[in-house]
């Protein structure tokens, strides 16, 4: 049972209608991960409320985490802009007026514009506004019209860090006052391996040699190019028998990655693991020598706090929220400059003080990330929506 005491006096028991068409069975993604480690935590510690979960298509009953919660299946499949607006503007709005909730809770960003309840979304980030290339034409014109809608219409928002926060208030002209931060945990099955579970899963991945690890989706955003950019320099510098690991679904198309892989001099030093579920995830990044995540724009990057919990050193960009989540604990680098990336592999390769300097201060620094924390501040959040 998760434990947490409420900021605030309950006064009724609530009607709670949540979006969770991303809670899906062995396809959790950042956002789905979410979803489930903060839901599963605030149904389970608040018994006394009904909580409504709005699903887009059959769902696992692994998902129903409590007698008080009510799953509702809504149609049509919300996976594609015109679906969405169909599903956000038409079905949902309908169910929500049977039910009649205290609150609708979107934790995936997305608004009714035609329902009349009270609502409180979730913005993880607003990267489409940064990096609008990224997403696929029609992706990208729904987001960047959609979202300054949904967020204006929202009574109260919740975001991952105090960089997405500002980031909201200076591209929106939100009110600060309306936006509550609530920062990601990480799986709690992230933990510091013996030596021999290390020597173990080498064997399996790297034919026993050590590596660096990165670990996301494969997109442009996630700046893969030039950390293989970056291992090149280091390799040719260093005569060093350590690899790269790259986990995550392979999504070449989205940058010029599968052409700077292909003219690498060290392809076969680079491992592609294709996606992992979190029982292997977890002993492949607790092999690792170092996190090397050195993505363009994160809202918050929850592998930097995994490595945290699996204590090894991090490397990870200067930019947007990642140096607030790293503090002092990771070495900040430019992610535009490979050089700059390979200078501190070349670091943590031959500096062993250094590496115990930063797990030490990681496992400092990871005390302020923790599920159990994401979902009271989300819980206070819904309050704050609810009675204010």
């Amino acid at each position: 049972m998760y434990i947490f005491a409420s900021s605030m006096v309950e006064k009724k028991s609530l009607k709670i209608a949540v979006n969770t068409r991303l809670l899906l069975k062995n396809r959790l993604e950042g956002i789905g991960w979410f979803m489930y480690e903060s839901l599963k935590r605030i149904v389970l510690n608040h018994p006394e409320h009904r909580f409504y979960f709005l699903f887009d298509r059959n769902y696992d009953e692994s998902f129903v985490f409590s007698d008080n919660v009510i799953p509702k299946v809504v149609y049509p499949q919300a996976r594609h802009p015109f679906l969405y607006y169909l599903w956000f503007e038409q079905s949902v709005p309908r169910l929500l007026d049977k039910i009649r909730p205290d609150v609708f809770v979107s934790p995936d960003a997305f608004n009714s514009l035609k329902s009349r309840h009270k609502s409180l979304i979730v913005v993880h980030d607003l990267n489409f506004e940064h990096h609008p290339e990224i997403l696929p034409w029609l992706e990208r014109k729904y987001y960047l019209h959609y979202t300054p809608l949904f967020v204006r219409k929202a009574d109260r928002i919740a975001t991952v860090s105090e960089y997405s926060k500002q980031d909201i208030v200076n591209q929106y002209g939100i009110n600060p006052a309306r936006i509550d931060v609530t920062y990601n945990g990480a799986n709690e099955r992230f933990r510091p391996l013996s030596e021999e579970e290390k020597i173990r899963t080498r064997k399996r991945y790297t034919d026993g040699d050590r590596y660096f690890i990165f670990v996301g989706a494969f997109n442009k955003r996630k700046n893969l190019g030039n950390l293989i950019l970056a291992f090149d320099k280091f390799k040719k510098e260093t005569g060093s028998k350590m690899k790269l690991v790259l986990v995550g679904e392979k999504m070449f198309r989205s940058d010029n990655i599968e052409k700077i892989f292909q003219r690498s001099q060290f392809k076969k030093d680079i491992v592609f693991t294709g996606r992992l579920e979190p029982g292997e995830l977890y002993m492949v990044m607790g092999a690792a020598d170092a996190l090397t995540y050195v993505s363009l724009f994160e809202g918050f990057g929850i592998p930097i706090v995994e490595a945290f919990f699996a204590e090894i050193p991090v490397i990870t960009s200067d930019v947007t929220s990642m140096p607030e989540i790293a503090g002092d604990a990771a070495l900040l680098v430019d992610p535009l400059n490979p050089a700059d990336i390979a200078s501190a592999m070349k670091r943590l390769e031959n500096d062993g003080a250094l590496r115990n300097e930063l797990v030490a201060k990681g496992k400092i620094r990871r005390n302020l990330f923790s599920w159990d924390k994401t979902a009271e501040k989300l819980w206070r959040s819904i309050e704050k929506t609810i009675y204010e």
